[in-house]
C-alpha cells in the first residue's frame, strides 16, 4: 500500500483496518487485496492480508527460513533496498578487473 505526502501529513494513515501512526506508516506498507466484481457490477473485497501474510508469495522467503541463520535479518523485511537505495558496489579486485 501506498500512501500520499497528505495521508502522511494527517498524523496517521488507515492500514489493515487500523489507525497507524505516521511514525509507523512510511510511504509504503506491504498489503494484498482481492476483489470481485458482481454480475450487476457491484465490488466486493474478498481477501486482505497485510504484513507478514505476504511472505508465501516471496519464494525466496521460503528458502532463508530452511537455512541455517534463517532470514538473519534485523526486523521484517529490514534487507530489503529499493533499486536506489544499495551503496556504490564494491570495487573489483586489481587481478579481476577487466
Amino acid at each position: 500500500m501506498s500512501f500520499s505526502q497528505d495521508e502522511l501529513a494527517s498524523g496517521s494513515v488507515d492500514y489493515n483496518y487500523t489507525a497507524t501512526p505516521r511514525e509507523e506508516a512510511h510511504d509504503e506498507l506491504p498489503g494484498l487485496s482481492a476483489f470481485y466484481r458482481g454480475e450487476t457490477g457491484a465490488v466486493f473485497h474478498t481477501y486482505s492480508t497485510y504484513a507478514r501474510g505476504l511472505e508465501d508469495m516471496v519464494g525466496t522467503l521460503l528458502l532463508l527460513d530452511r537455512a541455517p541463520l534463517g532470514r538473519n535479518e534485523a526486523g521484517p523485511l529490514s534487507w530489503v533496498r529499493r533499486h536506489d537505495e544499495y551503496e556504490d558496489a564494491p570495487k573489483a579486485h586489481a587481478c579481476c578487473a577487466s
